[in-house]
């Protein structure tokens, strides 16, 4: 199958960049650019992309304004593309609010380009892109200044089994399925059904909600 992708920055050069490196793959097609995240939100509800790289910060309307509308679309709306935040730096209140409302994860602009080509993949696939110790890193240290946020996910916790706590544990330390059926010793399609039934019960999208949201429940301390 081929992933429809737009690209949302407010720098022509990275757009340009970015569009010849991914429509140069086989099983990727760029149906769009845009410069800001008005029209940006206008060409995705335009196009329905299966994926969206958004700038964090645009003229207009910035990034996470940008993301919030796409992933919590407006009655009448169906279509949620997954969204892939850009970003010139590592560590970025922008970019945690993104993944709190539903981002599938953040790349740094100047990554190598097989890091581009490989993310656009892992979010289309409904994977989040979390292998980066920065982005866990990030999540954590955001989750330690919002200790007042922790009450209401703390009470969620309670609809989930043991094994599911301790899916969803390990989910939050960054380990891939592979390792979590490693580390508990059982079948790795039986750690991706507790996780889906993780995601299923705490209204979760995916990976990086599930992240946040053990951080913020208080299930996982940030440095540990």
């Amino acid at each position: 199958m081929t992933t429809r992708v737009i690209i949302v920055d407010d720098q022509a050069m990275v757009r340009a960049g970015f569009a010849a490196l991914l429509a140069a793959q086989s099983d990727i097609d760029v149906v769009g650019e845009a410069p800001d995240g008005v029209q940006g939100v206008e060409l995705s509800r335009r196009t329905r992309p299966d994926v969206v790289l958004m700038d964090v910060r645009m003229p207009e309307m910035d990034g996470l304004e940008a993301a919030r509308r796409l992933l919590t679309p407006p009655p009448g709306v169906t279509h949620r593309p997954r969204v892939l935040m850009l970003t010139t730096f590592d560590v970025d209140d922008y970019v945690y609010e993104a993944l709190r409302a539903g981002a599938s994860g953040f790349l740094l602009k100047d990554a190598p380009p097989a890091d581009l080509i490989a993310a656009v993949r892992v979010v289309a696939s409904g994977d989040a892109l979390l292998a980066p110790s920065v982005t866990r890193r990030l999540i954590a240290d955001f989750a330690r200044q919002r200790p007042a946020a922790r009450v209401k996910p703390a009470l969620r916790l309670k609809a989930l089994t043991e094994r599911e706590t301790e899916v969803l544990t390990l989910v939050a330390r960054g380990r891939s399925n592979t390792e979590i059926a490693q580390t508990l010793v059982l079948a790795e399609q039986t750690v991706k059904t507790h996780v889906s039934r993780v995601l299923t019960k705490l209204d979760l999208r995916d990976r990086a909600q599930a992240v946040v949201f053990a951080y913020e429940s208080g299930l996982v301390t940030p440095g540990e």
